[in-house]
């Protein structure tokens, strides 16, 4: 039976709950010039539960609803970053939502629809609970993506989204099939006790570790399973492009820490999926860097970029050490905070039928306005790890977690490529600077985008500067979870 306690640690997802069937009914009611008015209740509702998460935060772990959902350290500090990234995604995309005449309700509800699927993601405790905060997730993404109906690309763009995501949702259950076949639960922290105690069948075992990974992969969008992540990228409307990139990618690293490090993490299985991460992390970090530089849409090159970042993720992630877990957890934390900088930038200088998404509409930036392009110039330099920006540190404590754990041959790789993708984040740089402009309009947007963005850019260089306190953040989230 449920008590009251069971409800204690899911506050936030009952406020996010509410507030969305709130905005849903609302928005019924309200004119066109009165959206504004949801536009502030959808930051306010975000605003509120990462009040009531860092309020109810611990040190110690809580499980709730019979052990499916648990409240942790881990939990607490990816859901404040997911609140953050959602909350400046919204303030960025005012501007273009509205000029394209998706200032809806819809947009909104479908966006915190989305969150709340990332909040029972990274809280899940359970294969299924895990898989159903996955399917709100995706189911919202495909609408989102699709939104601009009138469209073709976006539209386009939602059905291999939409086709792609059920092929590995597919993968992803037979797999979770397989584990409880081979333990008898899908209960986390049971089926790693199963593992532990050598009662599980482990040839069955195996074959849903294969399953399990490469739904994770493709959810991460790693090669080979990153045919969808171009596409999608290039025909979603930017602001969608940007949520894409951002928070789902905080959310889909607690996935990969709860269903293959809490459940799976036993020393007998790290070594397979070890292997079979050292493989996906590769291709994605090669075949991501180099695609990038022939790309001459900045949204697919970004696509790119992001299957190769999330190769580098999984080098923190296939060290198979707390401390490796913890450069993890900073890597995709500064790239959602570079990543927002980014596509932000995309969307100051969008305008009405002007989208900004090509390489050379950042051609003579310097000369449009030197803030704006220094502040891009922050952004590429931390997107390819050149110091001091924050992106210098967090790659480099992901190879110092794969040197620790005595990869040094996956360290030099990473670097090597690396510095292959440094070209195309410089191509830009040298775009803005020794280019004239191709297009002079006057950049106009909002006032708090500009002075988010101008924070945002400004804070991949100061947290470079001084990354121990985030670090430190992650290291005790980390270590207080596992």
């Amino acid at each position: 039976m449920l008590t009251t306690a069971d409800f204690l640690p899911i506050w936030p997802e009952l406020i996010l709950l509410i507030m969305v069937c709130v905005i849903l009914v609302a928005d019924l009611f309200v004119r066109d010039d009165q959206r504004g008015g949801i536009y502030l209740l959808s930051l306010l509702t975000l605003g509120a539960c990462a009040l009531v998460t860092i309020s109810s935060s611990r040190p110690d772990v809580v499980f709730a609803f019979h052990g499916m959902f648990v409240d942790d350290p881990m939990s607490d500090l990816l859901k404040v970053m997911v609140y953050i990234a959602v909350a400046v995604m919204l303030v960025y995309s005012r501007g273009y939502v509205t000029v394209r005449g998706m200032f809806q309700g819809e947009f909104f509800s479908l966006v915190l629809f989305a969150t709340l699927g990332m909040m029972v993601m990274i809280s899940a405790n359970h294969f299924l609970t895990a898989y159903l905060g996955l399917e709100l997730l995706s189911l919202s993404m495909y609408a989102l993506v699709a939104l601009h109906r009138d469209n073709a690309a976006s539209t386009e763009a939602a059905m291999k989204y939409f086709v792609l995501g059920a092929l590995a949702s597919g993968m992803l259950l037979y797999g979770m099939s397989m584990i409880y076949g081979a333990t008898g639960t899908l209960s986390i922290p049971e089926v790693a006790a199963r593992i532990a105690s050598g009662k599980a069948t482990m040839t069955i075992l195996l074959f849903g570790l294969v399953f399990i990974v490469a739904g994770l992969a493709f959810k991460l969008g790693a090669v080979p399973f990153h045919m969808w992540v171009p596409d999608v990228y290039e025909g979603a409307p930017t602001a969608v492009a940007l949520f894409i990139s951002t928070a789902p990618k905080l959310a889909a690293f607690a996935f990969v820490i709860r269903l293959l490090v809490e459940s799976l993490g036993d020393k007998a299985l790290l070594v397979e999926w070890q292997q079979m991460l050292i493989i996906l992390a590769i291709l994605s970090m090669a075949i991501g860097n180099i695609t990038a530089i022939a790309q001459t849409n900045l949204k697919r090159m970004l696509a790119y970029s992001t299957i190769s970042h999330m190769g580098f993720l999984l080098l923190g992630v296939l060290s198979g050490t707390v401390n490796g877990y913890s450069a993890a957890m900073f890597y995709v934390a500064v790239y959602a905070l570079i990543g927002l900088g980014t596509f932000g930038m995309i969307l100051l200088l969008s305008r009405e039928g002007f989208e900004a998404d090509r390489l050379e509409d950042f051609k003579g930036l310097n000369r449009r306005s030197p803030w704006y392009a220094f502040l891009m110039l922050l952004l590429m330099f931390s997107m390819a790890g050149i110091p001091p920006t924050v992106g210098f540190y967090a790659k480099l404590s992901v190879l110092q977690a794969v040197l620790d754990a005595g990869y040094i041959w996956l360290a030099v790789v990473a670097v090597v490529l690396s510095l292959i993708g440094a070209f195309y984040y410089l191509r830009i740089v040298r775009l803005m600077y020794f280019d004239a402009p191709v297009d002079t309009t006057p950049i106009r947007s909002d006032a708090a985008a500009r002075v988010l963005l101008s924070v945002n850019g400004l804070a991949a260089l100061i947290i470079g500067i001084v990354p121990g306190w985030l670090m430190a953040l992650c290291q005790r989230a980390m270590q207080a979870t596992l």
